[in-house]
């Protein structure tokens, strides 16, 4: 039996696999470009991006990305987890990052263009 506790998900949007560019910049702008990396899922209140550089958590970044039907999105997007994959993780590496001045318009474009 395990004593770990159990983590609940409070996601307010379904997340749904996608995999799309995503531009990212911090927005300190310490990084001299933009770095390109795929997301592996994306809702309406954030995306787990794949990535081997891995920003801190808190730290904001700029977003830019594609939708399938061509939408294109540009918002800032605080990290909220950092994953280093392999052993127990289902995940690859990357990060979990919350958006969080992303337009109305955004959101529902991705709720309803990204199934």
């Amino acid at each position: 039996m395990s004593t770990s506790p159990v983590r609940r998900d409070t996601r307010v949007y379904a997340r749904r696999p996608l995999e799309i560019v995503v531009t990212i910049s911090d927005a300190a702008r310490r990084v001299r470009r933009p770095i390109r990396l795929s997301s592996v899922d994306l809702s309406g209140g954030g995306a787990f991006v794949r990535a081997d550089i891995l920003f801190e958590v808190g730290e904001v970044l700029v977003l830019e990305f594609q939708l399938p039907d061509g939408h294109q999105v540009h918002t800032q997007g605080r990290v909220v987890r950092v994953s280093r994959g392999g052993g127990r993780s289902e995940r690859p590496p990357g990060m979990g990052i919350e958006f969080v001045d992303l337009r109305a318009e955004d959101r529902a474009a991705i709720e309803t263009r990204s199934s």
